[in-house]
């Protein structure tokens, strides 16, 4: 039986929520803080955690944060109340797979977490089939890449990127002269493929522009395609 944490300080919520996957056959376990949901999560293995943003003693945001540094690949889905573009963004920015907006519907939970959780075993077995590939560094112009490490380094500096901008970077530095569209990095990055939510991806390229081309206004890597997406490719000496 596939166990499922929920982390949320509304009573009715966990109720709610463990009520409906107990009934489809999951095993809950809840905690009502973040700190006590983070522990959990460290201390058992998930197939899925439902978390939300606005909690005690330690917040949504850090918990999902924390758990991707300590390399926890669970399935994470944020809850908010508010309709924010912006939450969602950093939440699926600090490594979340999903975001509900509450008040929301038990059974679009589920269906979103069977869809997420199809995805991603595939994906995860792949990985372990192309571990040896995948760990092999990039270069590409002054761009270098190390995936064993989670380093990028720019003109032979080391730059900051978050978790998602690092997956973005090299899933198009390993396309390289391909036209990516918006929706199907959304999907490759994010495990996303809900229509109207590409907006996130065009952030996280503006992001990533910043921080690795001389001239964010004529990029040399990241190029935009119009009416079809993004190409990562080799700059013209």
């Amino acid at each position: 039986m596939k166990k499922v944490l929920i982390v949320d300080d509304e009573e009715s919520i966990l109720t709610l929520l463990a009520f409906n996957l107990e009934k489809a056959g999951y095993q809950v376990q809840t905690a009502i803080d973040g700190l006590a949901g983070y522990e959990l999560a460290l201390a058992n293995d998930y197939a899925f955690i439902i978390l939300d943003l606005m909690l005690p003693s330690m917040d949504g945001m850090e918990v999902c944060k924390q758990l991707r540094q300590e390399k926890i690949d669970t399935p994470i889905m944020i809850l908010t109340a508010k309709d924010d573009e912006l939450e969602k963004i950093i939440g699926l920015e600090l490594g979340a797979d999903d975001y509900m907006t509450k008040p929301f519907s038990p059974r679009e939970v589920l269906a979103r977490m069977k869809a997420i959780m199809r995805r991603i075993k595939p994906e995860q077995q792949k990985k372990s089939v192309d571990n040896e590939e995948t760990l092999e560094a990039v270069e590409i112009g002054d761009i270098q890449i190390f995936p064993e490490l989670y380093e990028v380094k720019v003109r032979g500096a080391l730059i900051e990127v978050t978790p998602k901008e690092f997956e973005l970077l090299l899933y198009m530095m390993k396309r390289v002269n391909r036209i990516l569209s918006r929706e199907q990095l959304l999907n490759a990055i994010w495990n996303f493929d809900y229509a109207g939510e590409t907006r996130i991806v065009d952030v996280h390229i503006s992001h990533l522009r910043e921080k690795i081309e001389l001239d964010t206004k004529n990029p040399m890597y990241i190029r935009t395609v119009r009416g079809f997406g993004y190409k990562f490719e080799v700059p013209r000496v």
